[in-house]
């Protein structure tokens, strides 16, 4: 089958460097070698120390690792995950807070589909629980999803979120990172012409690239630059016979994975140098910076290549959603129904993946929203990461967007904390 022996391969080479970094520790961790004074010993027992443990991640699917909030009353209270609807290809998920009253804000997490688990908004979704209900889609690797369960495209993703959000019911809210901000907006506009009761109070866009064109980055560079004839031939691969989903054709996690290590290789290179001089010297330690960040950055999950397809040239080549010409199951989606439904979009000013300008673009495209229910903050000083994640996002971008919730939902809630340093 076309592509299949491709992805056994890569995934061979991915099962042997786990394999010599195995090996490569064992042997070198014989007591009878501390007699021999050589430094190499211990940089070799370290190489692979930190080689298997990276090779071993890009498999392994993350833990939300979010077991307990302090409470206003004083008490810890018992974080739970609980799958309130199951899917095919991903399923909404809510952390119930144990013993601990409804807060007012129900909001909706849209983890993006681009190569990593929602597990990648960990420290976002742990921000948020304090002072809201939070629920989260999360998305399924395609490689174990079997073939029978049939296509997923950016119109099932869209359809999926419409779904979710009858689920919750009324008065949520929802905050959309990165690449599900033209979808959610796509999503919002559905549900204003089908079912307008089942319409979120605000819809927050961060980051998103509701207009590529509004600001070149290397990502829209490469949109525009290659054909989809290339994308095809190149990019796609069909999974192997080891995972459930034995024949889909995917866009490997792998393959993303070498293009964003790519992106910045001397810096990810001078990481794992450091970490392997931290290992051999005994300065390291499971939890430590290095083990925090890696583990989840190097665990990437496959895209369906119709969703991975669809993207590039629905929302990057042909501008459906810039343009507001965007369709779902075959009725246009026209994103100038919204009415009612607040829309603030958040943007970094050093994002080097959805530049100024691609997001705000969605306030554009709001015609019959009134002024009073559009909002947009830059920060000038964040990168990609930074406007969910760190203290961009603590100290400055949270306490906007509960703030935004609050000023437009009536729902009595409960007071927003200050976020930690």
């Amino acid at each position: 089958m076309k592509h299949l022996l491709t992805y056994d391969m890569m995934e061979s080479v991915r099962v042997t460097n786990q394999w010599l970094g195995s090996t490569a520790r064992a042997m070198c961790s014989y007591p009878q070698l501390g007699l021999l004074p050589n430094p190499m010993i211990q940089i070799t027992a370290a190489w692979g120390e930190v080689v298997e443990r990276s090779f071993e991640r890009m498999v392994a699917k993350p833990d939300w690792n979010i077991n307990s909030i302090p409470g206003t009353d004083g008490r810890d209270h018992v974080v739970e995950v609980e799958c309130v609807l199951q899917r095919p290809f991903g399923d909404l998920i809510r952390f119930n807070v144990h013993g601990r009253e409804p807060t007012g804000r129900k909001v909706l997490l849209v983890a993006p589909m681009s190569g990593h688990y929602a597990t990648l908004l960990r420290s976002t979704v742990y921000s948020l629980l304090p002072d809201c209900d939070v629920y989260i889609t999360d998305w399924h690797n395609a490689r174990d999803i079997p073939v029978s369960a049939g296509k997923f495209d950016i119109e099932d993703y869209t359809l999926y979120l419409v779904e979710f959000l009858k689920e919750m019911g009324p008065d949520s809210h929802v905050i959309a990172v990165c690449q599900p901000a033209p979808l959610a907006l796509a999503a919002t506009a559905y549900l204003a012409e089908e079912e307008p009761d089942a319409q979120p109070r605000t819809l927050t866009l961060i980051g998103g690239p509701i207009d590529p064109d509004a600001a070149a980055t290397d990502v829209t560079d490469f949109g525009n630059r290659v054909t989809m004839g290339q994308l095809e031939r190149h990019v796609l691969q069909r999974v192997g016979f080891k995972y459930p989903g034995a024949g889909r054709m995917v866009y490997p996690g792998l393959q993303q994975l070498s293009s964003f290590i790519a992106m910045n290789a001397d810096t990810h290179a001078k990481a794992f140098t450091n970490q392997i001089l931290a290992v051999a010297k005994g300065e390291a330690s499971e939890h430590d910076k290095h083990n925090r960040f890696y583990d989840e950055y190097l665990a990437v999950m496959d895209m369906t290549a119709e969703f991975y397809l669809s993207t590039v040239e629905r929302i990057f080549k042909d501008l459906e959603i810039a343009e507001n010409r965007f369709t779902v199951a075959g009725k246009q989606v026209d994103i100038g129904k919204i009415t009612t439904v607040a829309v603030k979009t958040v943007e970094g000013g050093q994002d080097d993946i959805s530049a100024p300008g691609q997001c705000v673009a969605a306030l554009r495209l709001c015609t019959g929203l009134p002024e009073s229910k559009k909002a947009n903050y830059l920060e000038p000083n964040a990168g990609h990461y930074g406007i969910f994640a760190g203290k961009s996002w603590r100290n400055k971008i949270r306490p906007l967007v509960l703030n935004f919730i609050d000023a437009n939902c009536d729902v009595p809630k409960t007071p927003v904390r200050a976020a930690a340093e």
